[in-house]
């Protein structure tokens, strides 16, 4: 008799709230997880990055996928990777920085798989430029309920390939992906900061300087009040070409990133993080912002927060929830400035967080479309949940959604009134997967299954 294999363990996502008990199983081969489809309903699951439940599955299986790992084809003239779909921007870019080659899109981390970026459409400094993930992704195979493996682009199975971008891994399990990387001189970006005054200068700000810069990104001092409402500092970039590097850093311009870490041993405290606290980091922030030097290596550019390990432990055991929404640029200035005044009052010590301009959407259940972003770091407390939805509210009454791959607490209702396309990805379930045999605890709560 053929014994499944995994075992009963507590997982979260990277903001270690909430807590499941899921049954874990690592397969090292496509074969691996048929067995358990024959029996089981399960959930991929990459590097564990997504924030809250959605990779995990109470009392179900989910596949740790971070085995299938390999590199299968590279067309050096076109800048086309065929690998299987654990491997992780990390991997890419260890291997095909020093030829001169970078991801497309990078996000915050570079602890994604590209699974993962395929199922949460990841987005990054650029989206206004290069849009989300999909962008850099010619097609993936994808194993089926049915336990049929088939390839998905954008003329083969169409409707499959476009519902797993934001689709949050319950379609299937991609098991291999074409993607174009970025043909690159230098590891190394030119910068710019701008010390924000107020909102009217953000946005102002962005309107002058996203023409000229491929890469902006905000932060925003959440407790300011008044006329500082909205101040913060503003970043941009441009990748730098080989000219442009000073003589020192010439001598390694493909420089990758280095290993060693700092890390975060254990979970901080919980009072750690407090009005007072927050406020004396905000400014120790802003001050770090504004001090930029004229060119800054891409792991400082991209991924700052790559280098402490663990910084999720930052917020104690009680977790965090990273909550991300973004609303049209219509009104955009009056419903922002409403949405900062909740935050600064609400008492639920609003800690890191990102502004951005973002480009046109595309999909079907992905997150972006042409307006303004703001991804913001909430320590969990018994008053985060009733704020939330208060929060959910104003971004609905704009216009706006939420971002599946980070949200912890929206309800059905409200996320199918944020999505109305929910439907058409609801009807691409149904064909490829009736029986729900991939769900998740994000699945249930949301009403994701057909």
């Amino acid at each position: 008799m053929y014994m499944l294999p995994g075992k009963s363990e507590k997982i979260t996502g990277w903001g270690n709230y909430p807590v499941s008990e899921s049954i874990v199983f690592t397969p090292s081969a496509e074969k691996d997880i048929q067995n358990v489809l024959k029996e089981e309903k399960l959930v991929p699951r990459g590097l564990g990055r997504s924030y809250a439940d959605q990779a995990v599955n109470d009392n179900r299986y989910v596949a740790v996928c971070t085995h299938l790992n390999r590199f299968i084809a590279w067309d050096e003239k076109e800048g086309i990777l065929e690998c299987e779909a654990g491997v992780s921007l990390e991997d890419i870019i260890n291997t095909f920085t020093p030829q001169g080659w970078l991801p497309m899109i990078c996000p915050g981390t570079k602890f994604v798989t590209i699974g993962g970026a395929i199922a949460n459409d990841i987005h990054g400094k650029a989206h206004h430029i290069d849009g989300s993930f999909v962008n850099c992704v010619i097609s993936f195979t994808i194993l089926l309920a049915s336990g049929e493996t088939i390839t998905a682009s954008r003329t083969e199975n169409a409707d499959l390939f476009w519902a797993n971008f934001g689709g949050l891994g319950l379609l299937g399990i991609i098991l291999t992906a074409k993607i174009k990387l970025r043909k690159i001189e230098t590891t190394y970006f030119k910068q710019k900061s701008v010390v924000i005054k107020n909102l009217d200068h953000m946005l102002a700000a962005l309107d002058t300087y996203d023409h000229e810069y491929n890469y902006s990104v905000a932060w925003i001092d959440t407790l300011a009040k008044g006329d500082k409402l909205g101040s913060g500092v503003l970043t941009l970039g441009n990748a730098a070409r080989l000219d442009e590097l000073p003589e020192k850093l010439k001598n390694d311009p493909l420089k990758l990133h280095p290993k060693g870490k700092l890390s975060v041993p254990f979970f901080m405290p919980n009072f750690t993080l407090n009005g007072l606290t927050v406020r004396i980091l905000n400014k120790v922030i802003g001050f770090v912002q504004n001090s930029p030097k004229a060119f800054v290596h891409y792991e400082k550019f991209f991924f700052p927060l790559d280098a402490i390990n663990n910084w999720n432990r930052g917020y104690g055991k009680r977790g965090f929830i990273q909550y991300q929404f973004v609303i049209p640029e219509e009104n955009g200035k009056e419903n922002l400035t409403e949405i900062l005044k909740m935050i600064a009052a609400s008492g639920c010590t609003p800690f890191l967080n990102v502004f951005k301009r973002m480009g046109d959407g595309q999909g079907i259940l992905s997150f972006p479309f042409k307006g303004y972003t703001l991804a913001i770091d909430f320590p969990m407390t018994k008053n985060l949940p009733a704020f939330a939805k208060e929060l959910d509210k104003k971004v609905l009454q704009a216009g706006g959604r939420l971002y599946l791959g980070k949200d912890g607490l929206l309800d059905e209702q409200m996320f199918k009134t944020m999505y109305p396309q929910h439907q058409q990805w609801l009807a691409i379930k149904k064909k490829y997967d009736p029986n729900n045999v991939f769900t998740s605890n994000i699945a249930r709560r949301l009403g994701l299954e057909a």
